[in-house]
């Protein structure tokens, strides 16, 4: 049993007869306090996605949920349900478009890295790659010699999501984001 100042992002730790993943984490050292600090997690119900905001000290003990993680490629959406298939085992798990929106930004037909997590063998979230490729859909015409200025114009990608793009990329080309800070990375 880790404490709590041993807890990582992303974590699934087991709390008041439920699982959560972690989020965020806040640390803080009260002053005057000849203790530790204090850690802020918000974290969300893996089953529900259910938002909660805790505070523990950094002796207090949690428990890490038993999640499994597999290998899975998207395979197709039927309504609101998508279905994507473990690449070993070829398992089909679907997962409701409401608890995976987030994610379906980064994801195209052929991102590889994508990680389904079981719980109890039934699945309940993805787990992204830290950097994904995806193809620009709409942007801006490009600028010739824009490379050399920091300035950015937004890009809408193939999945939805926009982010800002240097000027001198173009409709068509494919980049790099980075999944956590929704970045443009560089072309792919």
């Amino acid at each position: 049993m880790p404490r709590a100042s041993e807890i990582k992002k992303n974590s699934a730790v087991e709390y008041q007869d439920r699982v959560y993943f972690v989020k965020d984490i806040e640390r803080s050292v009260p002053q005057g306090r000849a203790g530790g600090s204090l850690y802020r997690m918000r974290m969300y119900d893996v089953v529900t996605g259910n938002k909660i905001d805790e505070t523990f000290k950094d002796s207090d003990m949690l428990n890490l949920a038993d999640l499994t993680r597999r290998p899975a490629s998207f395979s197709y959406a039927d309504g609101d349900e998508y279905v994507f298939m473990d690449t070993e085992d070829y398992t089909q798990y679907s997962l409701n478009r409401e608890s995976i929106a987030d994610e379906l930004l980064f994801i195209s037909e052929d991102t590889q890295g994508v990680m389904v997590i079981l719980l109890k063998d039934s699945p309940v979230a993805l787990d992204l790659p830290p950097t994904v490729e995806l193809v620009i859909e709409e942007t801006d015409p490009s600028v010739k010699g824009g490379s050399a200025t920091a300035r950015t114009k937004p890009a809408k990608l193939s999945t939805g999501l926009v982010v800002q793009v240097p000027e001198h990329i173009s409709t068509g080309d494919r980049i790099k984001i980075n999944v956590e800070e929704r970045k443009f990375l560089g072309r792919a």
